[in-house]
């Protein structure tokens, strides 16, 4: 069903905030701010300290992951009382790997205007300065913390042409990258960190170059990784010959056997079978 962004409907605006630097944020988002009736509110902490920082006073209801789906009777009574309601993160775009997305559905599904506003988001600022190929490109956000979890995340898109994009935390960041190294191979990537800061920092080279300068790292962490441009093929080898490759790079035969059957398109109890000689 068509509808008009701006016919008078009640509306919720997606508001985007700075993701450091506070003099990124627009002058119609700062109009929006002021006009809204209500603002639901990732951490309204952090909130109140950017509506103080531009002079704003407005009510404001926490709204994150955890309590998002509760609040969908709060977002309705407004708009079936007529007023505009706004929805903003702590940083940065909201929805883009935050909160904000079941307040939208239930807007849409009840007829009433959805507008995002243009603003700060990190993965662009990270894609354009990175050297790497900005088209096409996917945007996958935040990996699984879990390490087993995360390298078949990556073995689903390892053969992905595009460049990528990712967000991860300080803490998790060398495990993330040799989790990459191992499944995705030695890759450019460029990492950047505290985009729009005073310490705004970018790492460029291949994986195995940038995890030696990787040092107690602080802040937001963008990784941009280059597409698969491996034209490989392993035909020439019999699938034990190409197991025993893998292993001896550093696999165990486990990991070998599973990185074997995604290559080939495989079953993996197939190519089992065949390193153990049919047991």
């Amino acid at each position: 069903m068509s509808q008009k962004s701006y016919n008078n409907t009640p509306t919720v605006y997606l508001i985007p905030t700075p993701i450091g630097n506070l003099d990124d944020i627009t002058l119609r988002a700062i109009k929006i701010l002021e006009h809204v009736e209500v603002l639901f509110c990732e951490d309204t902490r952090i909130t109140g300290l950017l509506l103080k920082h531009l002079n704003i006073k407005k009510k404001m209801i926490s709204s994150h992951k955890f309590n998002e789906n509760s609040n969908d009777n709060k977002l309705f009574e407004y708009l079936s009382q007529g007023y505009d309601v706004g929805i903003v993160t702590d940083r940065g775009t909201p929805i883009i790997s935050d909160p904000g997305y079941e307040l939208v559905k239930m807007a849409i599904k009840n007829n009433y205007n959805v507008v995002g506003l243009p603003g700060p988001t990190a993965f662009v600022p990270a894609l354009i300065v990175s050297g790497l190929n900005p088209q096409p490109f996917v945007f996958y956000g935040f990996l699984n913390s879990k390490d087993s979890k995360r390298k078949k995340e990556l073995e689903e898109i390892k053969k992905h042409k595009e460049t990528i994009i990712f967000y991860e935390s300080p803490h998790r960041i060398i495990d993330t990258l040799n989790s990459m190294l191992l499944v995705l191979g030695n890759r450019e990537v460029s990492i950047s960190r505290e985009i729009s800061k005073k310490f705004e920092q970018i790492y460029r080279g291949t994986i195995e170059d940038v995890i030696k300068e990787m040092v107690e790292l602080k802040g937001e962490i963008v990784i941009v990784v280059s597409g698969n441009s491996d034209k490989t093929t392993f035909d020439n080898l019999t699938i034990i010959e190409h197991i025993n490759l893998y292993i001896k790079e550093g696999m165990n035969s486990k990991e070998a056997i599973k990185k074997v059957s995604i290559d080939r398109n495989l079953n993996k109890n197939e190519v089992y079978k065949e390193y153990h000689g049919g047991e």
